[in-house]
């Protein structure tokens, strides 16, 4: 049945004394924006009754405290939603018509952070995060360098300079026009075999597929099992094996460090966990460090391991 809000100046279609706009519908036809000629207490129904705004906006616009406005509801036979749950949300500030498209291409496409796009657009930086994830967006690591945004060389020019040619890193990173660094991690990402222990091939293993030798590692598997770390396989950059990198707690990272013998690059490919973080989790307890440089205690039994099964098939008849 039709019914006039409590300031007795807008009809409503619904049974609700405070009308229609409280429960998420639209506002009535002819229904004012204010009565400032209402006493006070109608007057604050009809602002939260009829036009949905919040007790916080209330009090602004009728110039009395939250609490006294809550009261005042309360007293009318309105019913208080708690925090605006369910309530209509009026677009308020200057973003608020920003279309979610623009947005998405903003972080997408430009690769603005959402710190630059809440400069550009001045929707809140909170905001452009919740509507970029509400549009299934996966939201890039944050910090300076993220880790999607890491340097990487061509995989077929890669191999065919550092496996199939044998150049050292630092040339293939000449060529590349990138760090030897850069060359070294995207060998490990993909799973390319990664000399170890300098150019010579005589100084060194020859080749070792690095993350799968880690995995084959008995004491590594025994600490995996342990702590309930799992395995991913090799293929692909470090971000895309682990787009959330797994918990590095202190007993893991020390069990890897030192009971398994594996470097901070060897943790790293194993969490996703930057080898820096290792590094500073581990700096807050009193393990030792080892000096850089020089193989691990990993690679060194992998090598002696290697080498007596080599030994194995030569005199095997």
């Amino acid at each position: 049945m039709s019914q006039q809000c409590l300031a007795g100046c807008c009809p409503h279609d619904c049974d609700d004394p405070a009308g229609n706009a409280a429960n998420g519908g639209r506002v009535a036809p002819g229904c004012p924006a204010d009565v400032p000629e209402a006493p006070v207490p109608e007057r604050v129904a009809h602002l939260y009754g009829c036009r949905g705004l919040s007790t916080y906006r209330i009090a602004d616009v009728v110039g009395v405290s939250r609490q006294v406005v809550t009261r005042m509801l309360h007293q009318a036979g309105v019913p208080v939603k708690p925090r605006g749950g369910d309530r209509r949300r009026l677009p308020r500030g200057p973003g608020a018509g920003v279309p979610d498209a623009l947005l998405a291409d903003l972080y997408v496409e430009r690769r603005l952070t959402c710190a630059q796009i809440s400069e550009l657009t001045l929707v809140p930086a909170r905001t452009v995060r919740d509507r970029l994830r509400a549009q299934g967006i996966r939201l890039r690591t944050r910090g300076r360098f993220n880790r999607e945004d890491r340097l990487t060389v061509d995989l077929s020019a890669l191999a065919a300079m550092y496996v199939q040619a044998g150049l050292p890193a630092g040339e293939v990173g000449t060529a590349l026009a990138v760090s030897r660094k850069v060359v070294l991690r995207t060998a490990h990402d993909h799973g390319l075999p990664v000399r170890v222990g300098g150019p010579a091939p005589s100084r060194g293993p020859a080749e070792i597929e690095l993350i799968d030798a880690l995995y084959a590692d008995i004491e590594v598997q025994r600490a995996m099992k342990r702590h309930g770390l799992p395995r991913i396989p090799a293929g692909g950059p470090l971000w895309q094996r682990f787009p959330v990198p797994l918990r590095l707690t202190l007993d893991l990272a020390t069990e890897l460090y030192v009971s398994c013998g594996l470097g901070l690059t060897h943790i790293e490919l194993l969490t996703g966990q930057p080898a820096a973080s290792v590094r500073r989790l581990l700096h807050t307890t009193d393990v030792a460090m080892r000096p850089p440089g020089g193989r691990s205690p990993f690679l060194r039994r992998w090598r002696a391991r290697r080498q007596a099964i080599h030994q194995w098939m030569r005199v095997e008849p």
